[in-house]
């Protein structure tokens, strides 16, 4: 197996006095940051920290913008009009976008988080409306979306670059959608299990679900999670195996700009 794909974390979840993460850990093994901007978790504080650490390592910087729901940390069902949504994520990714600027990077993708993300990958129109909000801001700025969804296709259709990506720590429905958080199984909590995946999923060429089904289709970033206690463990565990057999792992815009002579994308091997 050989190639080029990209690794990604959600990281900059800490609030106030709130710890949450290992993100300068996780910096050292992922190449795209997903930060939160303030809306589910992050402050202004933690934003800049961790632009500053990301850019050190040499991280590509993307803003995780979400529903506003601190306590629920993004992941409780909202209904929001089309003009409120657009408002909110453009006064985030902005925000970050700003930090990033201040701090002599910038940003070089979206991925919404939680409901945001989860709700736009099956509704056409919610997705229209977080796309119109990145293509508003600036049309340069990456999509990253969850292979076969809905999101993913609206950003294409509107002339985004659109990464997809697969998850190390999901299972997945045979119509290749993850599996609820509050369907038993869905998170996969070992490094064992999340690297039997992630290989299975290369070798597959595709999304292979809790049920065995397998779907072909192509994706350019892995995402281990930052927020669970073995995040490190299972990163780590995750990069070694992916190094081990043979595919680069590159920061998201190098991803994007396709494989050079003789390489193949892992999910087409």
């Amino acid at each position: 197996m050989t190639g080029r794909i990209n690794l990604n974390a959600d990281l900059g979840e800490s609030f106030g006095a709130w710890e949450m993460g290992s993100d300068a850990e996780l910096l050292r093994i992922v190449g795209a940051a997903n930060i939160a901007c303030g809306f589910h978790a992050g402050d202004p504080l933690v934003m800049r920290r961790t632009v500053r650490q990301a850019l050190a390592a040499g991280v590509s910087l993307g803003a995780h913008p979400a529903f506003p729901d601190l306590q629920g940390f993004g992941r409780r069902v909202m209904q929001l009009s089309a003009a409120e949504l657009e408002a909110m994520l453009i006064y985030q990714i902005g925000a970050l976008g700003g930090i990033a600027q201040a701090e002599g990077g910038r940003l070089t993708h979206v991925k919404p988080h939680g409901a945001l993300n989860n709700m736009a990958c099956e509704d056409a129109a919610l997705a229209a409306s977080v796309v119109s909000a990145i293509r508003s801001l600036d049309r340069s700025l990456i999509l990253l979306a969850p292979a076969l969804s809905k999101l993913a296709l609206a950003g294409m259709a509107a002339g985004l670059p659109v990464a997809t990506e697969i998850f190390a720590d999901r299972a997945y429905t045979d119509a290749g959608s993850l599996v609820p958080r509050s369907q038993p199984g869905a998170v996969l909590h070992t490094a064992e299990a999340c690297v039997a995946q992630v290989l299975r999923m290369c070798d597959a060429g595709g999304i292979v679900s809790a049920g065995g089904q397998r779907i072909r289709t192509d994706f350019h970033s892995i995402c281990v999670h930052g927020d669970g206690p073995q995040a490190v463990v299972v990163a780590t565990a995750v990069r070694s195996a992916l190094l081990a057999a043979g595919v680069s792992l590159l920061p998201l815009p190098e991803v994007l700009q396709g494989p050079r002579d003789g390489d193949v994308s892992p999910a087409m091997v």
